[in-house]
């Protein structure tokens, strides 16, 4: 059959974005083709609010026929943190026939070329981008994330970090020609001419190891790297997490098709209750790339056991906020507020330890003790989330019972400074909502020193008492050595300070947010500029996005001959 969409009429269609991508990655000036406002969706065929709505109820207690070889099973039972059951089930595969099936549509893929695959990619993205509000609503029911975080974070944002890792894929290709004329003078003789030919050649299957929280956001990158640099990918989500996966495979599969390739090319690897098959996956030769995002234990153990692949971890971290001093203390408080509330804390970036001197900080309203610097962030924090309406738009749903469990045992880690409470969905009675808890530490103790120096994934912080400055310097370099960290905040009006802070950083390779009090917070990046991660501590091995991330997805072998 002959492919519905040419390769004219995509790259006519779609070079211009990528162009548009190159250039932003560039410059790293703010730069995105996704709308982020709801209403900026409902024409040129993408969905509105309400068509969205209704795609997505429509998949409810349905089964996602992906038309993949090898399915020997169907799977599923993903309940919503808002208390709904799904009811959707996915093909299970037999991997053993599903993996040789996928390898097999790899030589066209290759053969294609970088821009080909790239703008392929960019037409699954763009159709993705009309199904927003679709997608909205699946990475909300299994995320449980309030819906404008799902359809900010799971719809333009994870586009735009899909886009972003195709264009650095794109770019670090065509970084090597495509033939090359080498002439060799030898002096009176003649010279030695060869005609050298340069081919990107994929590693591989990539394997994306999806997480619960953010499913799309975290498994866009990797997805759309490994396949823009020519090799085949397979889609393992987690278990609660699976819908949002399974409607972009789809996608994928269905553009690929329209192209003239395999749509093997792009698979699903659902998996039975418990059945745990991401070690099995993991470490089969044909497996040559992963991307995990999860537990520190996990991707230990991928690093250490995937010896056949290229792994691209992002694992857990220890984020600290030094609060040396404030030039806008009440600026402070209300963003140190929004960061420990959105999402209720169940984000990679947000802040866990806040290290304030004890003695207390300056602050444009004068001196402020550690007691009073805490007392009036919890404030802050309960003034933020007052309003129950406008708490549940921000703190979305409690993503499993661990996080639950955690958040209740943080309160007698230490003197409680603000209790969490809960918190009532009236649209959803199922969800579990809670406010953060703020626990003051003496960093000073050693007892206290266990609970600050352990990730506590969820709306837990720790205002951590330190001797001073110097001190608190300290403590940010051995929690960024010994635990990892994927952001660091400092505010502080010192310039020594500032500079101690940013050494540091340097040195131990953690991204840095200086003296945020407006609408930017330490948890948010913005794709084509912010890197998410920096691959150089312990927290990730990987950035988000960056050369480093895509180059070793492929080779380039060269055929010569002589001229």
């Amino acid at each position: 059959m002959a492919a519905e969409l040419t390769a004219h009429d995509l790259i006519a269609r779609h070079r211009p974005t990528l162009d548009q991508a190159l250039e932003a990655i560039r410059t790293r000036a703010y730069w995105s083709p996704h709308p982020e406002h709801p209403k900026a969706y409902g024409e040129n065929g993408s969905l509105d609010m309400a068509a969205g709505k209704a795609a997505f109820d429509a998949l409810l207690g349905t089964r996602i026929d992906l038309g993949q070889p090898g399915t020997d099973d169907w799977v599923g039972g993903e309940v919503s943190p808002y208390g709904i059951e799904l009811g959707v089930s996915y093909p299970h595969a037999d991997i053993d026939v599903l993996l040789p099936a996928m390898r097999a549509g790899m030589r066209a893929w290759r053969d294609a070329g970088p821009e080909l695959r790239a703008v392929v990619c960019l037409e699954i993205l763009k159709r993705i981008s009309d199904r927003t509000h679709e997608f909205a609503h699946a990475v909300m029911h299994t995320s449980g994330q309030a819906f404008m975080m799902a359809f900010q974070a799971g719809g333009p944002h994870a586009q735009d970090r899909g886009l972003e890792a195709v264009a650095y894929a794109y770019a670090e290709q065509a970084r090597t020609p495509e033939t090359a004329e080498w002439t060799k003078p030898q002096g009176k003789r003649d010279p030695h001419a060869l005609t050298k030919q340069f081919t990107p050649v994929p590693r591989g299957v990539g394997l994306v190891i999806g997480c619960n929280t953010f499913p799309t956001w975290n498994g866009y990158p990797g997805l759309f790297a490994s396949l823009a640099t020519g090799n085949a990918v397979l889609v393992k989500p987690h278990p609660r997490a699976v819908l949002p996966l399974a409607l972009t495979v789809r996608v994928a599969r269905e553009v690929l098709a329209e192209a003239g390739f395999d749509p093997n090319l792009v698979a699903l690897a659902a998996e039975r209750p418990g059945e745990g098959i991401a070690k099995t996956l993991a470490t089969r030769p044909e497996i040559r790339i992963i991307d995990y995002t999860g537990s520190t234990a996990f991707g230990d153990w991928l690093e250490t056991n995937a010896r056949q692949a290229q792994v691209y971890t992002e694992k857990a971290g220890v984020n600290t906020v030094i609060v040396e001093s404030a030039a806008d203390y009440r600026g402070m408080l209300a963003n140190l507020a929004f960061s420990l509330s959105l999402y209720s804390g169940q984000m990679c970036t947000t802040p866990q330890n806040l290290l304030v001197p004890r003695d207390g900080i300056t602050t444009d309203e004068g001196p402020k003790s550690y007691d009073e610097v805490v007392a009036d962030l919890a404030k802050a924090v309960d003034g933020l989330l007052g309003d129950d309406a406008r708490a549940n738009a921000l703190l979305g749903a409690i993503v499993n019972p661990d996080v639950k469990a955690r958040l209740e045992a943080a309160a007698g880690l230490g003197e409680v400074a603000l209790a969490s409470r809960e918190i009532t969905n009236p649209e959803f009675p199922g969800a579990v909502v809670r406010t953060p808890v703020i626990v003051k530490l003496d960093g000073a103790k050693p007892d206290a020193e266990a609970a600050y120096m352990s990730e506590c994934f969820g709306p837990v912080a720790f205002a951590v008492a330190v001797d001073s400055a110097g001190d608190a310097v300290e403590l940010l370099r051995r929690t960024i050595r010994e635990k990892g960290a994927m952001t660091v905040g400092a505010y502080t009006t010192d310039a020594e300070v500032e500079k101690a802070v940013r050494e540091v950083c340097l040195e131990e390779a953690a991204q840095l947010s200086l003296n945020l009090t407006g609408g930017v917070y330490v948890n948010q990046t913005a794709a084509f500029s912010d890197f998410h991660g920096s691959g150089g501590n312990p927290a990730a091995n990987a950035a988000l996005c960056d050369g480093a991330f895509v180059a070793n997805r492929f080779r380039v072998v060269e055929v010569r001959r002589e001229a």
